[in-house]
């Protein structure tokens, strides 16, 4: 029986909403915007889409492994930055001629390396962040919450309050480059939502963490180490905030101290327009994926339309108290 279909043979609206909404929502806003500008659905602009939800798009990656927990992460955007800054000092060798835009004379280690940095530095702060909760027993909206602040006071630390500059071109190329018609970014974003759909969908652990976020207890009776998969969701999704700040960082040709502000937000929206319950053990990478597109057409068809980024701050909140409001709506016309 499909799961728009109730016992009775029927359709049922409420799952079929559950299933779909997020997707339909999506072509609806398509359409819309494709009306009001015609020019919207120029590959160029389309391509232009994909590489800027690249970027949210692989920290929500990893914030779906932790909302299906019913955690949350508060920090990814001072991480970002933080991971983002890393990534800069040891591609550059250091923090001399941080502004200058030149790459001759630098004694840097490379694109490999600073990759190698942010993903471990994004990776080992996650994992500090769930040792945290879950030995100190510290709530993750706490946790992540002082992360924040203390991240981004790390990256203006390290960078004095300015940006670190001037990369060279093999690194630039995963910020900016193509692969035919396609930004080297979109590819990357969508090789990560594949690799965790399969490991959310196909293996022990990701059926593990489902369990974990429908129901800790009866998880840790079961036999799981609920403490142990707590802490990894938020080594991924540390891992993922480091590699969206190096793409971020190549992309622009440099690394700020002001980088990342307001992701959170729209990080966690997009998993939970996405479909992710807030209260953990529902939700899919796909729902994620089209989370991120919705948002992301969002805001490129308001600003085809010359509305404000402030006001765009506005209509992305009300969709998300609108969609966690309409998914809890949806869960009591489901149980019934």
């Amino acid at each position: 029986m499909s799961v728009a279909e109730d016992q009775r043979g029927g359709i049922n609206f409420a799952r079929l909403l559950m299933s779909f909404g997020p997707l339909l929502f999506l072509v609806a806003l398509i359409v819309v915007f494709t009306v009001l500008k015609p020019s919207f659905m120029d590959p160029i602009n389309l391509f232009n889409i994909t590489r800027q939800i690249s970027i949210t798009g692989l920290i929500a990656l990893g914030m779906t492994f932790v909302i299906l927990t019913a955690g949350i992460d508060l920090s990814v955007g001072s991480l970002l930055a933080f991971c983002g800054m890393v990534a800069a000092v040891v591609a550059k060798g250091g923090t001399a001629n941080t502004l200058s835009l030149s790459t001759s004379g630098t004694q840097g280690y490379g694109w490999f390396a600073a990759l190698l940095a942010a993903v471990v530095v994004g990776a080992a702060a996650g994992g500090v962040q769930g040792l945290v909760i879950t030995r100190l027993k510290v709530p993750p909206f706490v946790v992540t919450l002082g992360g924040l602040t203390v991240f981004r006071g790390l990256t203006l630390t390290i960078s004095n309050g300015g940006p670190i500059s001037g990369f060279d071109a093999s690194m630039r190329w995963f910020g900016t480059g193509l692969i035919g018609p396609v930004p080297v970014p979109a590819l990357i974003f969508a090789a990560a939502a594949i690799l965790c759909h399969i490991v959310l969908r196909y293996t022990r652990y990701g059926r593990a963490v489902y369990a974990v976020g429908g129901n800790a207890e009866a998880a840790r009776l079961s036999g799981l180490r609920v403490d142990r998969i707590l802490v990894s969701v938020y080594v991924i999704v540390g891992f993922f905030a480091g590699l969206a700040a190096f793409v971020l960082s190549a992309r622009l040709n440099s690394s700020e101290a002001v980088a990342g502000i307001g992701y959170e937000l729209t990080v966690i929206s997009a998993v939970v327009i996405g479909g992710t319950s807030l209260f953990g053990g529902i939700g899919s990478v796909g729902g994620t994926v089209v989370g991120a597109a919705l948002i992301g057409v969002l805001q490129n068809g308001l600003q085809f339309n010359n509305v404000s980024s402030y006001t765009q701050s506005i209509v992305i909140g009300l969709i998300l108290i609108l969609a966690v409001a309409f998914d809890r709506w949806l869960k009591s016309r489901v149980r019934r």
